[in-house]
């Protein structure tokens, strides 16, 4: 299954309730990562955060390096 680094780059202050309890939910502290499986319950919390998140593809294989 394919992964997603979310990075939340934007402050929830101020935001709707239901806003910084999806950050919550999502376990984001301002800038801090983490990594999240990319299903459909997944999505859907990131749709209403889309704002102040950063979403990147996370790689399932670990790059060696030369």
């Amino acid at each position: 299954m394919s992964k997603l680094r979310v990075r939340q780059v934007k402050s929830g202050l101020g935001a709707p309730r239901k806003v910084r309890r999806t950050l919550e939910a999502l376990g984001l502290k301002h800038q801090r990562a983490v990594i999240k499986p990319d299903n459909e319950a997944v999505r859907g919390m990131l749709f209403k955060v889309k704002h102040l998140v950063e979403v990147v593809p996370e790689s399932d294989e670990v790059e060696k390096g030369s």
